[in-house]
């Protein structure tokens, strides 16, 4: 048997059936933890590297179950009201979630092995096969699970697989590249051209994500680049920075087109249940009109760019 199935990582979830990460229909494979921290992330239950309590005040009855089935004791109300979880003392048995009569009770992430994932990820061989799909490695960031995302791309390799990744490509270069010659396809957000502005942004300088994107462009292994640009009112619009980005985008070889993705509010639900402030509050969601102004100005600046909006290539 080949050792490197059993290795393990921490899973956020499994979603079937995607179609706007990667051609075709995907399993997206979304990993825990990452090493950025964006003001508008959607996904905030995905920062974290350790399993986490999510709870929902709106559907919990107050009946203390779960605290009482606990044999840990590592479950407790603070002075708000929320259920809280002590790291340190739980077990992971879960049976408080299965205990808790209104589902007020979310977990967030799990041990699990190369070999579970693959098994997941086979039962829908036939619709990649059909579709022209695959399987995405998403996150949180896959890059800082490093040892687990390459076995796993290796295995969907082995099995036949296309395989894409989806990264900030935050990490060193000697991580970054381990992963490319399993890769059809990379995803990287771009989310300023300005190393200031990055980390203000961000919570990191992105001198090294663009210089890693450059080392990646420039590598010998065979695999499609695709940049994608969150689109954040005040943040990162201004024409400065999208001609900028509109800039590097076209110098580089591998690249098969820019995608602009626009500002959402869909995980903002998630802060509350995790007991975190969404910081974006009074942001509100672009209009469809402003976004095609923001991919015309792009457009303008370097005609030959392939740009996504929308899911067209203008």
């Amino acid at each position: 048997m080949d050792n490197s199935l059993g290795l393990s990582g921490m899973l956020l979830r499994i979603e079937k059936s995607s179609i706007h990460d990667g051609e075709g229909l995907r399993t997206v494979v979304f990993l825990k933890g990452c090493n950025l921290h964006c003001l508008w992330c959607s996904t905030p239950e995905s920062h974290s590297d350790r399993v986490e309590l999510g709870f929902d005040s709106l559907r919990c009855k107050s009946c203390d179950a779960c605290i009482k089935k606990c044999l840990s004791k590592a479950l407790s109300r603070n002075c708000d009201g929320r259920i809280v979880l002590e790291q340190g003392r739980c077990r992971l048995c879960f049976q408080c979630q299965q205990d808790c009569p209104s589902r007020a009770l979310l977990f967030y992430g799990v041990k699990v092995s190369v070999k579970e994932v693959l098994h997941e990820i086979l039962k829908d061989e036939v619709f990649y096969f059909h579709s022209g799909g695959g399987v995405t490695i998403s996150g949180g960031e896959p890059l800082l699970q490093a040892k687990f995302t390459c076995e796993l791309l290796k295995g969907c390799k082995r099995n036949g697989l296309d395989t894409a990744m989806e990264s900030s490509f935050n990490v060193p270069w000697q991580i970054a590249t381990g992963v490319l010659p399993y890769l059809n396809t990379l995803f990287i957000d771009v989310k300023h051209s300005d190393d200031n502005i990055h980390e203000q942004i961000t919570g990191t300088k992105s001198a090294m994500i663009l210089e890693n994107i450059v080392r990646a462009d420039s590598s010998p292994e065979l695999f499609e680049l695709v940049l994608r640009l969150p689109l954040i009112p005040g943040l990162n619009d201004d024409e400065h920075n999208l001609c900028a980005t509109a800039a590097f985008a076209a110098s580089l070889t591998k690249l098969k087109y820019l995608e602009v993705l626009p500002y959402h509010r869909l995980g903002s639900a998630t802060y509350t249940k995790l007991g975190l402030d969404y910081t974006l509050t009074g942001l509100p969601t672009p209009t469809i009109s402003y976004v095609l102004d923001k991919c015309r100005l792009i457009k303008s600046s370097q005609p030959d760019l392939p740009v996504k909006c929308f899911s067209k290539i203008i």
